[in-house]
């Protein structure tokens, strides 16, 4: 890449200064090599990402799960934190009805939306946030709406992305039929009957989250970028 990128300077395609010295090429190749690092990262993230929502969709628990360093993680709702890809895949796979591919008439859509990827300065790590939208149900019995926010860790192991964490802060999984609209507090979000009966590694680490129609802003992996402000609740 550094060779490319200096032939590129030298040719005149990437100059920036009609002269430059030594010291000034170097400085810009590494510039330029860190965008490139930072470009393609964040290229990769969101590929990475977007197949495991649709990995997830179509149950293939394994597919999803190797998507994960050895010792990754997943946190969904107030399930808790399960830890390593064995524990990913069979805790996802009990999620869904415990067999390999949906059940008949299962839908399980997770659109995944709003990414906002954060590349580290040494290339080698991620932190993104997106938007969750759920379509999920079975069909003839029930149907559901589910909204939240993920806020993921991701690092580059031997020059191939992984997911580090995924934790998904779910807002609300409302009824079809009712909505939004008519739920009551604490309604929306409650440990699944999969957790309940495979439990996890590790507590859940949100404390005294509120759902939908409280509100609940999980904290920003990163500042305004207009303003520098960190964000972790709304203005007063």
């Amino acid at each position: 890449m550094r060779a490319v990128i200096a032939a590129m300077i030298g040719a005149g395609l990437l100059a920036t200064t009609p002269v430059c010295a030594q010291g000034n090429v170097d400085a810009e190749i590494a510039a330029l090599t860190l965008r490139v690092q930072k470009l393609e990262g964040a290229r990769a993230v969101k590929k990475l990402q977007r197949a495991f929502g649709f990995y997830v969709d179509r149950g293939l628990w394994d597919d999803a799960a190797d998507l994960f360093t050895d010792n990754g993680t997943v946190e969904i709702g107030v399930d808790g934190v399960y830890v390593g890809k064995a524990r990913i895949r069979d805790y996802l796979k009990r999620l869904h009805g415990n067999q390999d591919g949906l059940i008949y008439g299962q839908l399980n859509e997770w659109v995944t939306l709003q990414p906002v990827v954060d590349i580290a300065a040494d290339g080698r790590s991620a932190k993104a946030r997106w938007r969750d939208l759920g379509m999920l149900g079975q069909h003839k019995k029930h149907a559901e709406w589910r909204d939240g926010i993920y806020e993921n860790d991701y690092v580059k192991e031997d020059g191939i992305w992984k997911i580090k964490s995924l934790h998904l802060f779910v807002n609300f999984v409302a009824p079809v039929e009712k909505g939004w609209a008519r739920l009551k507090a604490g309604e929306g979000v409650a440990q699944s009957a999969a957790s309940k009966a495979f439990p996890p590694d590790r507590p859940s680490t949100v404390r005294g989250g509120k759902s939908f129609p409280d509100t609940q802003i999980p904290a920003f992996h990163g500042p305004n970028p207009v303003t520098g402000r960190t964000i972790t609740e709304a203005p007063k």
